[in-house]
């Protein structure tokens, strides 16, 4: 189940530009039909997002948060934790942060960098390790069985892509921040992440709530299977929208307002362009 290297993939054909902002903008639309039908009915969704560094996981929640209404739904995207976070029990920063009624939570990495990071770069100790793979389904468990919808994409990309994507980061001043130790580590343990990967999927690829994997490689094309995966497993209907009447606007009237000289404006720089 580990991701594999480039030399034993075929090359995927890339999506089409027009092609992919066209079904971007349907499932997109797709997205906010959704989230009107989770607010009104109370329900609660759970996606979490893991994967390879690089993998896009960042890109393919812009895509699907990028309409929402940022009042019922989120994203998670913790730091490493505090002193005080250290002393508590591993899951409970988490917890803490899942839906409540009509909401969405995505999670950008979540308790599985306990499977992961952690694992591979020596974070925890390997009694703290076993605990978490024996209580992760337990808590998974729990969720669902109160209602919950727990979806868990892993993002799937090869050696030589995420050596590219680490170069494009090096030279993007914009991205530069996303490069990190880390990441540049991920490469000489490709291994240790491939095997720490396959022993968290033996364990945590449970019914309750199962891992769906995405191949990563072409970024528009993960991008669009996860939101049409994402829609295909929440029992949404579609709600007519209300009636919107517009009123007349009333002519203006009273005090008269001070000189719009008196204001200060930002200067023009979009007319010097």
């Amino acid at each position: 189940m580990s991701d594999k290297k480039t030399s034993s993939k075929k090359k995927q054909k890339r999506v089409d530009k027009k092609k992919y902002e066209k079904e971007l903008r349907r499932l997109q639309t797709e997205l906010v039909s959704m989230q009107q039908w989770i607010t009104a009915s109370g329900a609660r969704v759970l996606v979490i997002f893991e994967g390879r560094d690089a993998a896009g996981k960042g890109g393919a929640i812009k895509r699907v948060m990028q309409y929402l209404n940022p009042r019922s739904a989120r994203v998670v995207a913790l730091p490493q934790p505090t002193e005080r976070e250290k002393g508590q029990w591993y899951f409970q920063r988490y917890i803490e942060r899942l839906p409540t009624t009509g909401e969405i939570v995505l999670m950008d990495r979540s308790w599985y960098n306990r499977a992961g990071v952690e694992k591979v770069m020596g974070y925890c100790t390997d009694e703290e390790y076993d605990r978490f793979l024996a209580q992760v389904p337990i808590v998974e468990r729990m969720l669902v069985d109160d209602g919950i919808i727990v979806l868990k994409y892993w993002y799937s990309v090869s050696d030589t892509e995420q050596e590219k994507r680490f170069h494009s980061r090096l030279n993007d001043p914009m991205r530069r921040w996303k490069l990190s130790e880390t990441d540049l580590l991920s490469i000489t343990k490709w291994e240790d992440y491939s095997e720490a990967k396959d022993a968290m999927f033996e364990v945590t690829d449970h019914e309750a709530a199962p891992w769906w994997s995405i191949n990563s490689d072409d970024k528009k094309a993960a991008r669009l299977n996860t939101i049409n995966h994402l829609l295909s497993q929440i029992p949404y209907d579609r709600l007519d929208p209300d009636e919107v009447h517009f009123p007349d606007r009333p002519a203006a009237e009273g005090t008269a307002r001070p000189p719009i000289d008196d204001h200060r404006f930002v200067p023009d720089h979009a007319a010097s362009l």
